[in-house]
């Protein structure tokens, strides 16, 4: 069973940046795709940002230029760098980790932007 855990949530002014990280634990023979998604209160979860294994990465339109995405495949951890954050991108940060085809959802991490 693959469980990745995310870290790096938090308070901060808008303008200011955070780096959320997910590290998938488990019985893991081999990571495909990894990515962000997030969830504001009363919208559905929307994606962010993805990666694959040999590291191409795409990005949502709400986020790119904004935020960063990279792996550490030997750590089997996604990093996500949020620069010049705003009070829209207040949410829900979940992780997505794809093995063998199968996804599977992190339990969270809750990024506040707000003065």
């Amino acid at each position: 069973q693959v469980q990745p855990v995310e870290s790096g949530g938090g308070l901060v002014q808008p303008g200011g940046s955070l780096r959320l990280s997910c590290a998938a634990s488990g019985s893991i023979v081999s990571i495909n795709d990894m990515g962000w998604f997030r969830q504001a209160p009363g919208k559905a979860r929307e994606f962010l940002a993805g990666i694959t294994s040999s590291g191409t990465t795409n990005y949502a339109d709400s986020v790119k230029g904004r935020f960063t995405l990279s792996r550490d495949n030997a750590k089997k951890t996604v990093y996500l760098q949020m620069n010049n954050l705003r009070p829209e991108d207040t949410a829900v940060y979940y992780c997505n980790v794809v093995s063998h085809g199968i996804g599977h959802w992190g339990q969270g991490t809750q990024v506040t932007v707000s003065s």
